[in-house]
């Protein structure tokens, strides 16, 4: 069975490379249709999307707006024929649901046959990708293939151009390993602890309310730029916890569990590794707000917690949930340390008004991304890079990043046949290289001696 996976597979690489080697995917006019198509699709399909999305996560249907998908297509769509221009540079004297759709938007517009993988851990979404991308776009360049871990390998021991992979650390190891073995670059969106550090001189109510979206708003904390952690003084810990607890209520009633604004847990092994974070004897005295749980639902309420031990397991892995822990430091600026400590994130959040604290913080954390005052929304601004450093990821992707991740700059330099130098070829002499240092060195008179051909004779 795997044997005749693994030639089906290859069969269907062989046809994606031959309809790319005969030029399939180079016009700029089958790059807009594409990309015309999954507009079209984002339109059309919006309603089946939002239904697929809540079949696997219970997603709320305001969170499941593919405004964003649409937004991508467009700015795509506009500067196609700019990217694909070649750039002329300056002449000197010397010699890479959204995220499944997002990446595919870049690799189109650069171009590409594409195969999309969708996780295997939303079915009805992977399904729903699997049934309508071919309808609106070209199936003999672009293709959906649905599976879980034995599909992923056999994909895997294709020799690809380019690889994009976006989840956790530990499969995302796996990809590069395999991708080596073919010299293959790789773009890994990985995600990480993203932290969340709150100065005591803030809008309150408007932090609260930044956090909770960008927290409990994106798939109940299942998202790879979701915050991770607070870090904030012992002394403002209590003002930001009330004023949490008001903002959440607000959101999502005084019983979460029956919000239909508040996402499910993807499936229940995710389940049952945050009821194991909960009942962690070390941190389920420390839940200040929150805890409830409904297995037969898979839904976990807003979770926090106050001053976690910090070699708990809530903080030594990703939550990826809707767990919370609060850590209380005696100084903001301790928070740099601990931040530090740690691997680094797919994101950074700071809230202040004080600009010398953030001009610290951006100068001494190191992070995929940073955001001031805000919690997530940097994900949306099409003119940022988005992607991650050391063990959050590698490369980067959105608008025009996207359009590089998928693409190579090939050096094209073209000469005239004049204008020899002399100086540049055998037999060498002491003349010679007095010329070619003075060239290197940006001498003029050594350069008027070379394009003039001198020594002459020589």
């Amino acid at each position: 069975m795997a044997a005749a996976r693994s030639v089906g597979m290859e069969a269907e690489v062989a046809a994606l490379r031959g309809r790319f080697a005969a030029g399939g995917t180079r016009g700029a006019e089958w790059r807009a249709a594409q990309l015309r198509g999954i507009l079209r699709m984002a339109a059309e399909a919006e309603a089946e999307v939002c239904r697929a999305l809540h079949a696997d996560l219970a997603k709320p249907y305001t969170e499941s707006y593919i405004a964003l998908v649409k937004s991508s297509c467009k700015f795509a769509l506009k500067n196609l024929k700019k990217w694909m221009k070649p750039q002329k540079i300056e002449l000197a004297f010397y010699f890479i649901a959204m995220l499944s759709i997002d990446p595919i938007i870049g690799a189109i517009a650069a171009g590409n046959a594409v195969v999309l993988k969708p996780s295997e851990v939303a079915p009805a979404t992977s399904s729903l990708l699997a049934e309508l991308l071919p309808r609106y776009v070209d199936g003999s360049c672009i293709k959906v293939v649905e599976g879980g871990v034995a599909e992923t390998t056999t994909l895997l021991e294709q020799k690809w151009d380019k690889i994009f992979y976006t989840g956790n650390g530990k499969v995302g190891r796996i990809v590069m390993a395999s991708a080596a073995k073919h010299l293959t670059p790789v773009v890994l969106e990985l995600g990480g602890k993203c932290p969340v550090v709150v100065d005591s001189n803030v809008n309150l109510h408007v932090t609260a309310k930044r956090i909770a979206a960008g927290k409990w708003g994106c798939n109940n904390g299942q998202a790879c730029i979701s915050p991770d952690f607070i870090i904030t003084t012992k002394s403002f810990a209590p003002k930001l916890l009330e004023a949490l607890e008001k903002v959440l209520e607000k959101f999502y009633g005084r019983d979460p569990l029956r919000s239909s604004d508040l996402s499910r847990i993807v499936n229940s092994n995710h389940f049952n590794r945050l009821k194991k974070l909960m009942d962690d004897e070390n941190v389920s005295d420390k839940i200040v707000f929150g805890g409830q749980r409904d297995e037969h639902q898979l839904k976990i309420a807003p979770t926090i917690f106050m001053d976690v031990p910090l070699d708990s397991g809530i903080m030594k892995e990703e939550i990826f949930g809707p767990l919370l822990p609060i850590i209380t430091v005696d100084k903001i600026h301790e928070s740099f340390a601990l931040i530090n400590s740690m691997t680094k994130p797919l994101a950074a959040y700071l809230f202040t008004k004080d600009s010398k604290l953030q001009e610290q913080y951006e100068a001494a954390i190191s992070a995929g991304g940073m955001l001031v005052n805000d919690t997530a929304v940097h994900l949306t601004n099409q003119y940022l890079p988005f992607g991650g450093v050391g063990e959050s990821g590698m490369g980067a992707y959105h608008g025009r990043f996207s359009f590089e991740a998928f693409s190579h700059k090939k050096a094209v330099l073209v000469r005239r046949f004049a204008g020899e130098a002399a100086a540049r070829y055998p037999p060498y002499s002491p003349a010679k290289l007095k010329i070619l240092r003075g060239v290197l060195k940006g001498n003029l008179g050594a350069m008027i001696q070379a394009i003039l051909g001198f020594p002459r004779g020589k």
